[in-house]
């Protein structure tokens, strides 16, 4: 027992040495890489299963099934009334899978004299084996896929698809936009909208073999399109076209750079018309030059800023009137220009205006009366104003691309970018935004966020969801506005009756902006021409207008003479359209024979025009009458408004 003892005792006090080439070393090595393996295929083994099972799964049914797209029918897209302004039909698609096709030759045949293709073309596509489906006509009409169909021809695919189609043609093209040739929204509506319109598309699978032929009496699935959601819209389809027909004629008389109209509902700011020219047929894109379509589908309205000129004086006599800077009995004097920062900045009229009451000075658009408001406000409070009328910021429409404008930072303004300011130089806004803050001034202040979506809805007729118009903030007093609304109706009809339309109140004033070339410094003979107005009804302001006229050709630029007979014309067809009654049965506008004023002075035919009360404008600095417009005895209303240049 003690032998025994002792030797145990010796095994386990003696230290045991192993090489690294032992084979015990070498036996725990291989357990332990084959223990990583399995670690590893298992780890896989996990990924595949939990973590990446259902992108295999799809990737799976891909090679064993065959799709045929099925596409969800788009929102149709109506006006105010209820007419269709956009509508989708159903049409097919036409796909050849070679591998199914037992003869090709006959079947190119067939396919391109029923569809007018290229034989050719069809038989290379019905023999090319590479490829699972090829596409070889889109939208064809529902007799044409049926005969297709009946033919019953073995590697033959009718997919349904849907059509596009615009009733009304190039009417509302930059606001409703177009598609893509895969039906979705490229621009305007059918693209701020898309998510509404566009629903959910389906797909038809049919199960095929490894070399991608059709299993007979296998299983089919087919997953359903969920159909998009139709779209009302604020417009008036009726007094868009009448806006597009007077534009028409805008175009032919003055040849300009662009032309666009807005109406809008003062008290909610939607958007009843809104109109562009050069314009371009819905049905028929221009897709060949890229160019030119992005130009003529941008909306200028929302896209483009300018300096808006006088009509921009409308807001800083706003804002001094709220301040109590000014009122109605004030008188200001204008000898044709006021010198701030030592700079002479020149009253339209460089001769002056004399002496004048406020009303006075609205109606003539005396820039010095202006100037002196901006100064009395200060750009503290100027601002503040601006801000809440909207002014360098986004309006919020919904209309895609919209820019802010620009406005001098506030702590860089000097006193003589301040004066300028105030009758509407150094700022430059979009026309979307300065309509929206003047409606704001005539609505009792309130800005709206303006909108060309009324509501969307199913095919039911069940609402979704109903646009509330919302409103941003106040601006002015219900006061304030009612003294601007009655200085807007005076400055459109100098002598306080409702001549403008025959028994109508009628309120606005007009603008004319020189423009600046890409080196900061004005262009000579470029001008932008507009004009602001709103129709007074029994004391509600409606059917607010901005017409802008960039760069008139025709040798005339004041926007009395290009911008505002135009909204006159458009004044009268919407009170006529929508039959509104006189304010004043008794109001009638004479007509006159013009006068000659050639070779007079300029102080007599002012005269003679201030004794005939005729609204007029003074080109140049001479002392001499050289030409007018219109030429001496035309006849025309006395609301109209009389060119004369001098030497």
């Amino acid at each position: 027992m003690t032998k025994w003892a002792n030797c145990l005792e010796e095994v386990i006090s003696k230290k045991v040495e192993y090489s690294f080439f032992s084979s015990q070393k070498r036996l725990l090595s291989i357990i332990l890489i084959v223990a990583f393996i399995f670690f590893i295929l298992c780890v896989r083994f996990v990924f595949l299963q939990v973590v990446n099972a259902e992108f295999l799964q799809i990737k799976a049914v891909e090679q064993w099934v065959r799709t045929l797209p099925l596409t969800a029918k788009r929102g149709q897209i109506t006006d105010a009334n209820g007419n269709i302004l956009a509508i989708s039909y159903t049409s097919y698609d036409i796909f050849v899978r070679a591998k199914e096709i037992e003869n090709p030759s006959e079947v190119a045949l067939y396919l391109s004299v029923l569809l007018g293709q290229d034989f050719d073309s069809v038989y290379q596509k019905s023999i090319n084996k590479l490829a699972s489906e090829v596409l070889i006509k889109l939208q064809v009409n529902e007799a044409i896929a049926l005969k297709i169909v009946q033919k019953d021809f073995a590697g033959i695919y009718v997919a349904e698809n849907i059509y596009r189609h615009y009733p009304y043609g190039k009417t509302l093209c930059q606001v409703m936009g177009f598609l893509t040739s895969d039906s979705v929204g490229q621009s305007g509506v059918e693209c701020y909208y898309e998510h509404i319109l566009c629903g959910k598309d389906g797909k038809y699978l049919t199960q095929s073999d490894v070399k991608g032929i059709t299993i007979n009496d296998s299983l089919n699935y087919y997953v359903q399109a969920v159909d998009g959601l139709n779209v009302s819209l604020n417009i008036d389809v009726n007094i868009q076209i009448i806006v597009e027909k007077v534009i028409e004629q805008l175009v032919i008389d003055h040849n300009p750079k662009s032309v666009s109209v807005i109406i809008m509902e003062p008290a909610t700011s939607e958007i009843l018309a809104l109109a562009i020219s050069p314009s371009y047929d819905l049905n028929e894109v221009p897709r060949d030059d890229v160019a030119s379509l992005l130009e003529m589908t941008k909306n200028l309205t929302v896209s483009n800023v300018y300096e808006p000129g006088s009509t921009f004086k409308i807001l800083t006599l706003a804002a001094a009137l709220s301040e109590g800077l000014t009122s109605l009995d004030e008188h200001f004097y204008c000898p044709g220009n006021r010198i701030v920062d030592g700079e002479k900045i020149k009253c339209w009229k460089t001769t002056g205006h004399g002496d004048q009451t406020l009303v006075e000075a609205v109606q003539n658009s005396c820039n010095c009366c202006f100037m002196d408001l901006a100064l009395r406000l200060g750009t503290e409070k100027l601002y503040k104003y601006l801000e809440l009328f909207g002014i360098g910021e986004i309006s919020g429409i919904d209309i895609s691309g919209e820019s802010a404008g620009i406005l001098l930072d506030e702590d860089s303004v000097k006193e003589v970018d301040l004066a300028r300011i105030g009758f509407g130089q150094s700022v430059a806004v979009n026309q979307i935004q300065l309509l929206n803050a003047f409606c704001s001034v005539i609505n009792g202040g309130t800005l709206n966020v303006p909108s060309i979506l009324d509501s969307y809805f199913d095919d039911d007729k069940n609402v979704i969801y109903d646009n509330l118009n919302l409103a941003k903030n106040t601006t002015i007093s219900s006061e304030v506005s009612d003294i601007m609304k009655y200085l807007l109706e005076m400055a459109l009809s100098k002598t306080g009756e409702m001549t403008f339309v025959d028994g109508f109140k009628i309120g606005g004033k007009t603008g004319t902006a020189q423009k600046y070339g890409e080196n900061g410094k004005i262009v000579e003979g470029k001008y932008v021409s507009s004009f602001f107005g709103y129709l007074n009804d029994d004391g509600t302001p409606k059917y607010a207008i901005l017409l802008c006229v960039d760069e008139p050709s025709s040798g005339i630029y004041y926007g009395s003479l290009v911008a505002k007979p135009y909204a006159k014309i458009i004044f009268e067809q919407i009170i006529e359209y929508k039959n509104i009654k006189k304010a004043d049965e008794s109001v009638s506008v004479e007509n006159i024979s013009v006068p000659i004023f050639l070779g007079l002075s300029l102080s007599q035919a002012v005269v003679e025009l201030e004794k005939l009360k005729i609204n007029y404008e003074v080109d140049g600095e001479g002392e001499r009458i050289v030409s007018q417009f219109p030429m001496a005895g035309k006849v025309i209303s006395k609301s109209a408004t009389i060119l004369i240049k001098t030497n």
